[in-house]
């Protein structure tokens, strides 16, 4: 190792900070916080104490630069940030590429409530975010039966003429046709808004009073539909699984196994439990599970920007837990409790939070067994020296030459490696053309290829020729130590009976071949990340909805579809059931709509 650690100890300060370590080639490798910058650099080069994993990293330091802040706060702040912008290899990252979703009430004489995700680009209110998209649909369709309040689009209200069947079936109170008034809807939304924010004591107390009112007023009909919203409103109460005090809180329990890690995270608000999900990060250093799970805590809160709440329960006492409170408070504005000896409630909910953390872990597990097997037989079958860890496959994607579209799809030996997807665009004279559209992203992709991005398996969704344009590509850019797999349909173009071909041979596998199904998975996956781009591309080219192109819909169908939902993009996020409801769509035309859009 060239870097002189004895020369450069002697001049780190003892202050807290940051310090960042890096390679020859001057790439980041790790970032590090420490309350005492001179002892925790030392600890990386002694004698005796190092595990495997971080021995890895120290032979890899050329290079370290430290940052002083005037507190260890500070330093887990600093910290977060250049993790989130730069994402060291040797740091714990905290993947999470799902936008969260929300319920949205709109600006309006009478609001919308509406299920939305990502960011918050319209004007107006947002409840959430929610942990799931099912805890969301529940509670608008729960808040739509007991409040009756409407769900169509401004385009779709404003045009209305008659009460559609929304108000028909007792899902709606047709305000976009005067039969109810501004005052009462507002009051209707006015109680929905509790609902949403756990104010359910205050809002029956409400309820009974104003039911009580309409009674002494003789107005027996609006009494009678109160009192129905009350009952609805205990029923939900009922059978509320974890109902408790007044709170939001979020439970976190960690399990790590034979190289897996899980944290799982559930989410109480309001005293109810909206909902859970597992986390899996990544580790390069063997974290011990109570470093992991306060690395996770911040990630979670100052890098994914997840609302923090007023507690956090955790199954392991975190390390630094005083600087993980000041951060939070910092970012939140106001005090958060962290707890780890809890009872009552909240030791049912750490409990249940480490059973599904356990599971995760045996399920992750199985995963990667099945996985392994995979890899294993494609290794056999191919007659390869090593399993391969890197595998990618192009496929071109066209609708008779237009927006002509090839896709890379990545696998290593955990799946689908999505960051490193790739799409490329295919210009010139070759659009259409499939053989010249695979030498043009082919070319693109192994022209400017690194070391570190080399496929031990290249496969071609294509026959022959496919086959011999991607061997010439990688010939005449000297590429020699790839191999390439194509994988033909066949004549019957069935599933299960690809012909593969592999330098120069041409077989088939059992239907039962665990490496057929991994080539399956990978040639599938390159397909569709393949038309999702085409598909892209040409709606952009000619500005048409994506609703165009389906078969069954035509402008008659698509301008009820419109109508129903607002825009195409909401019939994307509706279920077959939501779109079997409008008019003139069948329950197996709502399926065919469905998988076209998802296909």
């Amino acid at each position: 190792m060239s870097f002189d650690a004895k020369a450069f100890l002697k001049h780190v300060s003892q202050k807290p900070g940051v310090y960042r370590m890096y390679d020859a080639a001057g790439d980041l490798l790790y970032v590090g916080k420490a309350k005492n910058l001179k002892n925790r650099l030392s600890s990386y080069f002694g004698a005796s104490g190092l595990t495997s994993k971080t021995m890895a990293l120290v032979s890899r330091i050329e290079n370290i630069e430290v940052t002083i802040t005037g507190s260890e706060t500070e330093a887990l702040l600093l910290e977060q940030n250049l993790i989130k912008q730069n994402k060291p290899p040797y740091n714990i990252l905290l993947k999470d590429d799902k936008s969260y979703p929300y319920i949205y009430r709109s600006e309006h004489n009478y609001p919308l409530l509406a299920y939305v995700r990502g960011k918050k680009f319209k004007t107006g209110q947002y409840f959430g975010p929610f942990p799931s998209a099912l805890a969301v649909k529940e509670s608008l369709s729960f808040l739509q039966r007991v409040f009756r309040l409407r769900n169509c689009e401004d385009s779709y209200f404003n045009n209305r003429s008659r009460p559609c069947l929304q108000h028909q079936i007792g899902r709606c109170s047709a305000p976009c046709v005067g039969l109810i008034t501004q005052e009462q809807y507002a009051a209707d939304l006015s109680h929905a808004e509790m609902f949403l924010q756990g104010k359910n004591q205050a809002l029956l107390k409400e309820l009974n009073d104003d039911m009580e009112v309409a009674s002494v007023e003789l107005r027996f009909e609006d009494a009678a539909q109160i009192r129905d919203q009350v009952q609805y409103l205990r029923r939900v109460q009922e059978t509320q699984a974890i109902d408790a005090e007044q709170g939001n809180i979020d439970v976190m329990a960690i399990c790590q196994e034979k190289g897996i890690c899980a944290v799982h995270v559930a989410n109480i608000r309001h005293g109810r439990m909206l909902g859970s999900k597992s986390f899996y990060p990544r580790f390069q250093m063997d974290e011990s599970s109570e470093l992991a799970l306060a690395t996770f805590v911040t990630q979670f809160y100052l890098i994914l920007g997840r609302e923090i709440p007023d507690e956090v329960v955790v199954s392991h006492q975190l390390d630094d837990l005083e600087v993980i409170r000041a951060a939070l408070k910092e970012k939140r504005g106001k005090a958060v409790k962290i707890s780890h000896s809890v009872r009552s409630d909240r030791l049912r909910w750490l409990q249940l939070a480490i059973s599904n953390a356990q599971e995760a872990v045996r399920l992750k597990q199985q995963d990667k067994m099945h996985i392994m097997a995979q890899y294993e037989d494609l290794k056999t079958v191919l007659h390869l020296d090593e399993i391969p860890t890197r595998m990618e496959c192009f496929d071109i994607s066209h609708s008779h030459g237009e927006a002509t579209v090839a896709s890379c799809v990545v696998f290593n030996q955990d799946g689908p490696l999505k960051t490193d997807y790739r799409k490329f665009n295919i210009e010139g004279e070759v659009a259409g053309d499939d053989y010249g559209a695979m030498q043009q992203a082919l070319t693109r992709r192994f022209k400017k290829m690194t070391d570190d991005k080399k496929p031990d398996l290249l496969l071609i969704d294509g026959g022959k020729g496919q086959l011999n344009i991607a061997e010439k590509v990688l010939d005449d850019l000297g590429v020699l130590d790839v191999p390439v797999l194509g994988v033909s349909k066949g004549v019957t173009r069935k599933a299960g009976m690809e012909i593969l071909l592999f330098k120069g041979r041409s077989f088939n596998l059992e239907l039962s071949s665990p490496a057929l199904h991994l080539i399956q998975q990978i040639r599938d996956e390159s397909h569709r990340f393949a038309i999702t781009g085409h598909r892209a591309r040409r709606a952009k080219a000619r500005g048409r909805s994506i609703l165009e192109g389906i078969a069954g819909i035509g402008p008659k169908r698509r301008k009820e579809l419109i109508r129903f939902f607002g825009d195409a993009s909401q019939v994307k996020a509706a279920n077959v059931e939501e779109i079997a409801k409008v008019p003139g769509i069948s329950r197996q035309l709502a399926q065919d709509i469905y998988d076209a859009l998802h296909q």
